[in-house]
């Protein structure tokens, strides 16, 4: 099936050693292609891939192709070695196949995240901020607001305590927590604060372990379920930066439960139930489950620690009616983990929502709780996380609704729309009326023509425009235009609100414990 990328690659190879002299290092086949790694002498650029082009074109080739990009990669994935010069192909065996790839890519280039972002004013990148930093902007930061606001009440309801914790913590806290001989190569730099070295936190775990430990616990005390939206740092190679689904800094909605042994497998359960409950409220039911497996290179405890929490974790998934892969190789190097990945609107998967199992992080933070037998115990502590982090869950709702966001989180509710300028008091008594009953509204008290307005707050996805004039006063109400079902006729503020009752009350959490 592969055999023209081979092919392709074979000539590809040949063409960059006659160019450049260029060696190649590695390649690796994808769904649509392949990209290999090149060691050149100096960085491609785009005379570069027009000239492998224009060679490549002399060439008697039997498959479909195109060069679809090229960047930097470092040898092994490691920062340390060489940067080694990229180049992504495209190929399938015949000419429509491509066609059809090249109209999906179109089709999701209308859904892309990064696009819908900067044409709805929701967030953006800046160099003079830094790469893989993002600048929340006023409606995109009003979407994180109300998003964050539903987990955190639904949280409280079920079960969850709320914390918050420092951004940086002491070179000694990420050595007690492994982080820097597992997880280094993803941290910053230290900073010297008064000749003691301190690191920007690439998770918040350590901090919730020394919470636990401020007071003495029991056995009827666990489980403990503490939260936090924490943010956090980490070192992502520049060419693997993406929008907002690979960033440097982002929020997680972080949570660790910490229980005794015999609770664990009922907490995974719950996590788990709890993870699918926020996907489903926010309307995303198409992902992938995977259990991740101990890694190759970095990981504490033994074999059989590693074994039972996997066996543990496969039950759960079960137990929810998923099906899974295993991800071997893919657990944090504290345990293993269950991985719910989204559809991009490429087909791409995202990792959002993870439960972690850990067995190892409470001994060596000392964690104890007093059994029902009188002695100290070690608990057990299950990591997870329902977003994954809010940046990348974020995006992964922008591209689901193509920026339409249900009525409940949308950034903007309501436009009001005075046909002309005489409608403005009763439109601004309007305004003030839906504001008090909680509703977000904008209004355009501009003298521009009402069809300017309308397409204004048509090209802001808005899901409801309240268009008024003088039939409109005279009735005492307003004509209703929903994104979602057209032109509703004339409405008064009642009958308004009890048209959107049912999609007001998405936006309220549910206590689902129990159920």
């Amino acid at each position: 099936m592969s055999g023209y990328k081979n092919i392709l690659k074979e000539l590809l190879k040949e063409v960059v050693a006659e160019l450049f002299s260029g060696c190649l290092i590695s390649a690796e086949n994808t769904e649509s292609g392949f990209y290999c790694d090149f060691d050149l002498s100096s960085p491609l650029n785009a005379d570069g891939i027009n000239a492998i082009n224009a060679w490549l074109s002399e060439l008697d080739i039997s498959c479909a192709y195109e060069l679809s990009g090229f960047s930097g990669a470092y040898l092994d994935g490691d920062a340390n070695k060489k940067m080694l010069q990229r180049i992504y192909v495209t190929a399938f065996e015949t000419p429509d196949e491509l066609k059809q790839h090249q109209k999906k890519l179109s089709i999701a280039a209308e859904h892309n995240h990064k696009k819908l972002g900067s044409q709805l004013g929701l967030f953006s990148t800046s160099e003079e901020v830094g790469q893989g930093l993002v600048l929340w902007h006023p409606k995109g930061a009003t979407i994180r607001f109300l998003l964050e606001q539903f987990s955190q009440a639904a949280h409280l309801l079920n079960g969850y305590q709320w914390s918050y914790t420092p951004h940086i913590g002491r070179s000694e806290l990420w050595k007690t927590s492994g982080h820097l001989d597992n997880f280094r190569d993803l941290m910053y730099s230290p900073l010297d604060i008064d000749g003691e070295e301190y690191y920007l936190k690439p998770m918040n775990c350590p901090f919730h372990f020394i919470i636990y430990n401020n007071e003495t616990r029991s056995y009827r005390d666990l489980p403990i379920r503490m939260a936090e939206f924490g943010t956090v740092y980490r070192y992502e190679l520049s060419g693997t930066l993406n929008g907002l689904t690979r960033v440097r800094g982002f929020t997680q909605d972080d949570a660790h439960i910490i229980c005794t042994p015999e609770q664990v497998e009922s907490e995974v359960a719950f996590a788990l139930k709890f993870s699918l409950y926020i996907l489903q409220a926010f309307g995303l039911t198409k992902f992938k489950s995977y259990v991740s497996t101990k890694p190759k290179n970095k990981s504490i405890g033994t074999d059989e620690q590693w074994d039972i929490a996997t066996e543990v974790l496969k039950k759960a998934v079960v137990s929810a009616g998923l099906e899974y892969e295993i991800d071997d190789g893919g657990g944090a190097f504290y345990g293993p983990k269950i991985d719910l990945k989204l559809y991009d609107s490429l087909g791409r998967e995202w990792q959002c929502s993870t439960i972690q199992f850990d067995f190892n992080l409470p001994e060596r933070f000392k964690m104890k709780y007093i059994g029902s037998d009188g002695k100290k115990h070690a608990p057990y502590i299950v990591h997870r996380a329902l977003f994954g982090s809010i940046e990348r869950f974020f995006a992964m709702l922008i591209e689901h609704y193509k920026g339409n966001f249900p009525l409940w989180y949308a950034p903007v509710q309501f436009a009001i729309i005075p046909i002309n300028h005489f409608h403005n008091a009763y439109c601004k008594k309007l305004e003030i009326a839906l504001k008090r009953k909680g509703l977000r509204v904008e209004a355009d008290y501009t003298e521009n023509h009402m069809r300017e307005k309308i397409k204004r707050f048509e090209s802001d996805k808005i899901p409801f425009m309240l268009v008024v004039g003088d039939k409109d006063i005279d009735a005492g109400g307003f004509s209703v235009r929903s994104r979602k079902d057209g032109n509703l006729g004339l409405m008064k503020l009642d009958l308004l609100m009890e048209h959107i009752q049912d999609e007001i009350e998405q936006g309220n959490p549910k206590y689902i414990m129990e159920e």
